[in-house]
C-alpha cells in the first residue's frame, strides 16, 4: 500500500538540475513549505501539514534522493544544501509562488537554513525543527556525549564504505534512529515506519550523499556566509530537544548570531516533534507567521 497524505494532491514537478520531486499539495492562501527530515518523507508532515492546509496553500515534498524523488549521482554539488534549497525555491515558483514560509525538521532543516540563506528574497519566514546550523553542529559534536552523532561521521567517510555498511543492515541502521529518537513510538504507526524504512533502504547513495555534503560543500558555504557576517533578516523560529544542556552549549545563542529576529523553543518531546507533537509545532507555525 502506498501511503499519502489524505486530501493532499501529488505533482512531478522539475526542481534544480532538471531534478524531479514527487510534491504533495493542498489548500489555498499563503504558502508554506514543509521539509522533512532522516530517516523520513513528505508523510512525517501529515498531521501539521492537513491543519495548516485549512487557510494556507502547504507545499510539501521529498526531498531530492528521498522518498518517491529522483535521486540523481552525487557530483560532489548534487545533494548540497544550496543545490536542494534551491529546489525548495523552484517547487513554490512552479507552483506559481515567488514568496513563502519554509518550515524544516533535521536535514530539512539544514536544507531550509540554506534556502534562506541564499534566496531571502523568496523566505518569509523560516522555520527549523531539532538541528543547529551545519557549522555550530560539528562544533557541537565532542566527547563522549556527541556518540548521538555518530551517523554524521559515518556517512562522512569517502564514497564507498558508508554506502556498503549500510546497504548490507539498512532496516537495523535506520531502524534505530526511529527507536532511540522517539519518546511516543505509537506516534510513528507500523505503517508509516515499515514505509520510512522501505524508502530509506531503497535510497542508502543519496542518502549518504546529503550527510557527506554536510561535512564537505555544506560547510565551506556556511563558512563563506559566516565571515561575511549574513544573517537571516526574515522571522525566525527553532524548536529543539534541549541538547544544549547534554553537550555544553547555549542553542538560544548559537541560532541568535545567525537569526537576530529569533523566537528559540525547547520542547520535551522526541525528535519527530511533528508527529510526536503536532499541535506544538503548527502553533510554532503560526505563532511565526504572525511575525514581521
Amino acid at each position: 500500500m502506498t501511503l499519502a497524505i489524505p486530501g493532499f494532491d501529488y505533482h512531478r514537478i522539475p526542481a534544480a538540475d532538471r531534478t524531479r520531486l514527487s510534491v504533495a499539495v493542498a489548500g489555498s492562501g499563503s504558502p508554506i513549505v514543509l521539509l522533512h527530515g532522516f530517516p523520513q518523507t513528505h508523510l512525517m508532515w501529515r498531521h501539521v501539514a492537513t491543519a495548516l492546509a485549512a487557510d494556507h496553500t502547504v507545499i510539501v515534498p521529498d526531498l531530492r534522493g528521498y522518498g518517491a524523488s529522483d535521486k540523481p549521482v552525487d557530483d560532489g554539488q548534487t545533494y548540497s544544501k544550496r543545490t536542494m534549497g534551491a529546489d525548495a525555491v523552484a517547487v513554490a515558483a512552479a507552483l506559481g509562488h515567488s514568496r513563502f514560509a519554509l518550515v524544516g525538521h533535521d536535514r530539512g532543516a539544514l536544507v531550509a537554513f540554506r534556502a534562506a540563506m541564499d534566496h531571502p528574497d523568496a523566505v518569509t519566514h523560516a522555520a527549523f525543527l531539532d538541528v543547529l546550523p551545519t557549522l555550530d553542529s560539528w562544533n557541537a559534536l565532542q566527547g563522549v556525549s556527541a556518540s548521538v552523532g555518530f551517523h554524521l561521521f559515518l556517512m562522512a567517510q569517502p564514497v564507498g564504505l558508508p554506502e556498503t555498511m549500510i546497504e548490507n543492515s539498512a532496516e537495523a541502521f535506520f531502524g534505530y534512529f526511529l527507536d532511540a529518537w522517539t519518546k511516543h513510538s505509537a506516534s510513528i504507526p507500523q505503517e508509516y515506519r515499515r514505509a520510512y524504512l522501505d524508502a530509506s533502504a531503497g535510497a542508502v547513495p543519496s542518502i549518504v550523499a546529503d550527510c557527506r555534503a554536510t561535512a564537505s560543500i555544506d560547510i565551506v558555504h556556511d563558512q563563506a556566509d559566516a565571515d561575511l557576517g549574513t544573517q537571516l533578516a526574515m522571522p525566525v523560529s527553532v524548536v529543539q530537544q534541549n541538547w544544549g544542556a547534554a553537550l555544553g552549549y547555549d542553542a538560544a545563542a548559537l541560532w541568535k548570531r545567525w537569526a537576530p529576529n529569533l523566537a528559540h523553543d525547547t520542547t520535551d518531546v522526541g525528535h519527530f516533534m511533528a508527529e510526536e507533537s503536532p499541535a506544538e509545532i503548527e502553533a510554532v507555525i503560526r505563532e511565526l507567521l504572525s511575525r514581521s
